[in-house]
């Protein structure tokens, strides 16, 4: 007799639908598999055998055959585990094959019957819904996160004979319970007016998220830096239903969703250690699973001692940060993953962190420059702001009033991004950090006095185009907060005080 039961394979951020065919027929007793399964996808027949055995349900000796359509990709993971075990049930006639039909089953079984978790549940649900099927059968452990998914009826079991009760008699079950999704409860303990002086480094900060710029922090150990950098996501505006979504979709295929709060509702903020691998930050593995640039996204990817990671590794985040995405090739294909983040990083003026201050610094000028030279000219061009974090002084840490909230500052970067909303409503981009050629100069229309004061410094200070473009952009941006319609000298002035890495004669 011959079933089918429907599933899904992940690749990279792709669900591809795959159908899980099983055939009982007579022979030589034998359970093979065809159709590309991975070595780990094989090891399903002896679990399933194993489970079944278990449970009581004796499979009859014959061959079993299992294939997995379509035979053109690889099928990784555990989670076929349950439509392998739901198709054989069919195909030996303990299931009624028509039960299943446009029916999702995605599942790891144990060898006594019970059903684990896996990741990836949220777009296979995803997928189960614009395929139109009548309901999707996951793991209990996953059901919070499947019922994200609205339209589709999700059903969790917690064993084989779960299952197949289920499949049996689905009004046997109760209509399932309307899921928050795991709202957050936890105050929030980062803030703003933690920050003791520092005003010129909160003003790029805040230029930064409102334009939605990459940014580096720069100044001597202990003047805030990371302070600045941890914060950043306070004055992020809130993330959207859809915006949590699909960082949830990212987070499930990583495998990194908690089972009782699955639904992402703050920004990420993903801080690597120097000594992470180039494979760590894009994404590594045959079958390509996210990185840390793509886990940032809708967030900030935060370097801390940039100098101190490997050039291969900071030289791969050259590509995402111009195309907001990460494209990886492998051998069975090639993989693209989303990574729309702010880049803010940090580092020290020269090794021993206290250059220019030659009463403290112990540095040489080759020292100087090799560690400067560490990070190529053409990811500093990529970066929009540098902010420069000098030591406080006594008198601001101790009996000067707290700093402005993250709330207040989140208040002003709503309504700078309400106006690039409304600016770029038929453009295919959202912020000012993403404009590009043509759309430069449309909306950036500068006064003629903010002309000839940016032609003149193009010329002495002989900027390259591409630096050229993020002065304007981040023009575009201080315009945007004080509500000017076009950019102004002033504007232009402040973006300039901004592009002081242009011209370190240390790189």
């Amino acid at each position: 007799m011959f079933a089918s039961v429907l599933s899904a394979a992940i690749l990279g951020m792709e669900v591809r639908e795959v159908a899980v065919e099983a055939d009982v027929s007579d022979g030589l007793p034998t359970f093979v598999m065809v159709g590309l399964p991975s070595t780990q996808v094989r090891e399903a027949q002896d679990r399933v055998r194993t489970a079944f055995k278990n449970n009581g349900m004796r499979l009859p000796p014959r061959r079993v055959t299992v294939n997995f359509s379509p035979a053109d990709i690889k099928k990784e993971g555990a989670g076929f585990d349950l439509p392998v075990a739901a198709a054989v049930l069919a195909a030996s006639g303990i299931l009624t094959p028509e039960l299943l039909d446009r029916v999702m089953v995605v599942g790891e079984l144990s060898l006594n019957g019970e059903i684990r978790g896996v990741s990836g549940i949220l777009p296979r649900v995803i997928r189960a819904r614009e395929l139109g099927c009548r309901y999707c059968m996951i793991p209990r452990d996953n059901l919070r996160e499947g019922r994200l998914v609205r339209d589709i009826l999700v059903i969790g079991v917690k064993n084989l004979r779960e299952m197949v009760d289920f499949i049996r008699n689905p009004e046997s079950f109760p209509e399932p319970e309307t899921e928050e999704g795991g709202e957050e409860t936890e105050e929030e303990i980062l803030d703003f007016c933690d920050i003791r002086g520092q005003e010129q480094a909160r003003r790029a900060a805040e230029i930064a998220v409102s334009g939605f710029h990459n940014i580096l922090f720069t100044g001597p150990p202990g003047s805030g830096k990371t302070m600045l950098a941890r914060r950043l996501p306070t004055i992020m505006p809130e993330l959207s239903f859809e915006e949590s979504l699909e960082l949830t979709k990212i987070y499930s295929v990583a495998g990194l969703l908690s089972p009782e709060k699955p639904l992402i509702r703050r920004r990420p903020f993903r801080s690597p250690h120097h000594t992470s691998s180039a494979q760590a930050l894009a994404g590594g593995g045959r079958v390509p699973t996210p990185g840390e640039i793509t886990l940032a996204h809708r967030g900030v990817l935060f370097l801390d001692e940039m100098p101190e990671f490997s050039r291969r590794s900071l030289e791969i985040l050259r590509q995402p940060l111009e195309d907001k995405k990460i494209q990886l090739s492998r051998t069975a294909g090639t993989y693209v993953f989303p990574a729309s983040f702010i880049l803010a990083a940090a580092m020290n003026p020269c090794p021993c962190g206290y250059y220019p201050d030659m009463n403290r610094c112990i540095c040489t000028s080759g020292q100087i420059s090799h560690y400067m030279g560490k990070i190529s000219r053409p990811l500093l061009e990529r970066i929009d702001l540098l902010a420069e974090v000098p030591a406080v002084p006594f008198h601001e840490m101790s009996g000067k009033a707290p700093g402005e909230s993250s709330a207040a500052i989140r208040a002003r970067v709503e309504e700078a991004r309400r106006i690039q909303t409304e600016r770029y409503r038929e453009e295919t981009i959202c912020f000012n950090g993403e404009l590009q050629g043509k759309q430069l100069e449309k909306y950036c229309v500068m006064t003629q006095d903010a002309r000839k004061l940016l032609e003149t410094a193009f010329e002495k200070m002989r900027f390259s185009t591409r630096s050229f473009h993020r002065i304007l952009k981040v023009a575009r941006t201080i315009a945007d907060m004080d509500q000017a319609e076009r950019i102004q000298a002033h504007h232009v002035g402040e973006s300039l005080s901004y592009r002081a890495l242009d011209q370190n004669p240390q790189l």
